[in-house]
């Protein structure tokens, strides 16, 4: 007995001293909420150097006092509010929702504006669910909407590239904006005032602080590729739909629509593919889940791409019916595609007008 007794003491000694019974995970990678976050701002650095470079101090004001703004109001709502002992403004959480946001917005909005945006991210969008992880959109994206609800005139006024001060920037029209001209009047020559697609690429045209270099905005998405902060799912898929209905629209349709190149390095898309799409909390974990997000965005993308292409039908009165009657047939499968969204959507004018393309074939 005393033998056994001895055996069982050594079992339970060496168990005692070489397992650990916790929670999951028990493999740790070394990576950590502050070090991804740290990562994702350094890979806006690029970026960020060039809209202070095309936008001056109006770049800087805007910015600093959107991360200032972000991480005050997350250190106060944690600390007076919820009454959380450990505080987050130290995870780069805070930081990234400013930087973020700051590339939202026009250079020369008001400061107060910018505060009120902050609030709003960090107050509405990220700490009322609970804190970061438990919200169910991106915060930097909930202050972007209440402002531009709130403050259309002053979320739609552009600075142009070069603008170097902040109270008197010169305005002017947007890629973006041309292209809508060009697309409501049908007119392909509005799209001779746009910039190249190089322009485009570097940053040399007006928009939010987002909006400039698309081709650092590129290498940003690569280095959190690099270094695993990021899979390529969501950029490569976002990115790559785009294309193809650009490109459908422009070589398919009518050259009212801008080119692929143009499409692709203009607007948000690439700060919103890269740097927004790929948040956390609100994207897919798996790469399958990732795949399909994007391919929602495919779908949402064939509701405008309906809509437009019906409404060029409506305004010519189907004097290219028989074109169009072919182009359907040999896009067939996407036809089908476009049928099936459309009359599941309450767009009247859309299913309408669809309904009268039906009855004309």
């Amino acid at each position: 007995d005393r033998e056994y007794i001895n055996i069982d003491y050594r079992i339970y000694n060496i168990m005692s001293n070489r397992l650990i019974v916790s929670l999951s995970p028990h493999v740790h990678s070394g990576d950590s909420v502050q070090k991804n976050m740290y990562g994702v701002c350094l890979a806006l650095v690029p970026a960020l150097i060039a809209s202070l470079y095309f936008f001056g101090l109006g770049a800087a004001v805007v910015l600093i006092t959107s991360i200032v703004s972000c991480v005050m109001f997350e250190w106060l709502i944690s600390k007076f509010i919820l009454k959380r002992e450990k505080l987050s403004i130290l995870d780069g959480s805070a930081i990234l929702t400013g930087l973020l946001l700051g590339f939202n917005l026009p250079s020369n909005l008001p400061i107060w504006i910018v505060v009120v945006g902050a609030l709003v991210a960090i107050g509405i969008g990220k700490m009322t669910f609970g804190g970061l992880g438990q919200n169910p959109f991106n915060p930097a994206l909930v202050g972007r909407v209440f402002l531009l609800i709130s403050f259309p005139a002053q979320m739609t006024t552009w600075p142009v590239s070069g603008t170097v001060g902040y109270v008197d920037a010169q305005t002017g029209a947007t890629p973006l904006s041309l292209m809508k001209w060009a697309i409501q009047s049908g007119d392909a020559s509005v799209l001779n005032d746009m910039p190249s697609a190089l322009s485009l690429a570097i940053g040399q045209h007006g928009g939010s602080l987002g909006e400039v270099s698309a081709i650092l905005l590129l290498l940003g998405c690569l280095f959190m590729i690099w270094r695993k902060i990021i899979t390529w799912h969501i950029p490569v898929s976002i990115l790559g739909t785009v294309a193809l209905l650009s490109g459908l629209l422009h070589y398919g349709v009518s050259d009212v629509y801008a080119d692929p190149a143009s499409v692709l390095c203009s607007g948000g898309l690439m700060l919103g593919a890269c740097f927004m799409a790929t948040d956390y909390v609100t994207s897919p974990m798996v790469a399958k889940g990732q795949i399909i997000s994007a391919f929602d965005c495919f779908i949402k993308q064939l509701d405008c791409f309906v809509v437009v292409f019906f409404k060029n039908i409506a305004v010519f009165d189907f004097i290219e019916i028989n074109n169009i009657k072919t182009y359907i047939i040999h896009h067939k499968g996407i036809f089908c595609l476009v049928n099936a969204y459309v009359m599941n959507t309450r767009n009247k004018f859309a299913v309408t007008v669809f309904n009268r393309l039906i009855d004309r074939i």
